[in-house]
């Protein structure tokens, strides 16, 4: 198939790129600039320049496919983000599905994919849910949910299939979101957040490698099922013990507990939020749809392989001996475009 990806230089359009060409796919990468005109052709795909912002390159660069994936965001890598860097992320996910929803459209897609996130429809208690449990958006993942159901719409008013993946916490050896929180267990300075007056309740997570997400998608683009679903590893994770598990593979320190109130004036409400709160969900629906399963079952293995991926590529040695970025900056929140 021909196959568009808005988002292709980002850290899971990179490997979608890698993982639809293996499969013999042409893929066509959306870019900005030369670098990323490199990143998408020395994984097989066709750069083609335009924004996701902009409808006309968009229908331009996606003429003669026949699917069309949004993995564009624009979640913010600084320490504390600012309201405006929300709002730019705000216009990739839902100014972006609008566009794609009519470049679909004009040059008749069969099929449109839209990257979403589990934790929109987390529970206030806590407990585990799945796809049937309803929205319950905050700020950074209200305009997740306004995406999804833009694509929605679409697919029912021009009648192109959608699917929906939500993916769990993304994490991966080229996220600058990994890296940042493994350079902060190696300096000591990323901490376990918790819950409560006094920090001591753990949050349970949903998280993904990014190549299982990436594998996922691909799935998703050779069949014709459409729906909401859940992508995740296959075992929740409570944070204290992903962060431990991450700073013994590494023989970073013992990683320091703090309450996330403490920490929320230096990194924001929606980190510590993320943190702090538990989005445990389930990827059954997924498997049983389109006999998928990860390649990283749960932490243990895709930490295993983040750790060792760094030390073939000299990467840990860098961050052992040089300067190391600032921690928590979104709290490993994938990044798009």
């Amino acid at each position: 198939m021909n196959v568009f990806a808005a988002g292709a230089t980002g850290v899971l359009g990179r490997q979608l790129v890698t993982e639809l060409t293996d499969r013999g796919h042409a893929v066509v990468g959306l870019t900005r600039d030369a670098r990323g005109d490199e990143l998408v052709a020395e994984r097989g795909g066709e750069p083609r320049r335009g924004d996701v912002l902009d409808r006309e390159s968009l229908r331009t660069a996606g003429a003669g496919c026949d699917v069309l994936i949004h993995a564009a965001t624009a979640i913010p890598t600084s320490t504390k983000p600012t309201e405006e860097e929300w709002v730019l992320n705000d216009r990739v996910r839902a100014e972006g599905a609008r566009n794609l929803v009519s470049v679909a459209a004009e040059i008749d897609a069969r099929r449109l994919l839209f990257q979403s996130i589990t934790w929109l429809a987390r529970r206030p208690d806590g407990a585990p849910f799945d796809e049937d449990a309803p929205p319950n958006p905050d700020r950074s993942t209200r305009s997740a949910l306004d995406a999804e159901r833009i694509v929605r719409r679409g697919g029912d008013e021009h009648g192109f299939e959608v699917g929906i993946l939500r993916c769990g916490w993304f994490y991966a050896p080229d996220s600058a979101h990994t890296r940042q929180m493994g350079s902060g267990l190696l300096d000591g300075r990323f901490p376990i957040l918790g819950g409560g007056p006094l920090g001591r309740r753990d949050a349970t997570l949903s998280i993904l490698h990014v190549e299982d997400a990436a594998r996922a998608f691909a799935a998703a683009t050779e069949s014709d099922a459409t729906g909401l679903w859940h992508v995740t590893d296959d075992e929740p994770v409570a944070l204290a013990t992903l962060v431990r598990a991450f700073a013994d593979r590494l023989n970073a320190p013992e990683p320091r507990r703090i309450p996330g109130w403490l920490a929320r004036p230096l990194v924001g409400k929606a980190s510590v939020r993320l943190l702090t709160s538990s989005a445990p969900t389930s990827n059954e629906r997924f498997r049983e749809t389109f006999d998928w399963e990860p390649r990283y079952p749960s932490y243990r293995e895709g930490l295993a392989d983040v750790v060792e991926t760094w030390r073939e590529e000299g990467t840990l040695a860098e961050m052992a001996g040089g300067e190391s970025p600032e921690p928590l900056a979104a709290s490993g929140v994938r990044s798009g475009e």
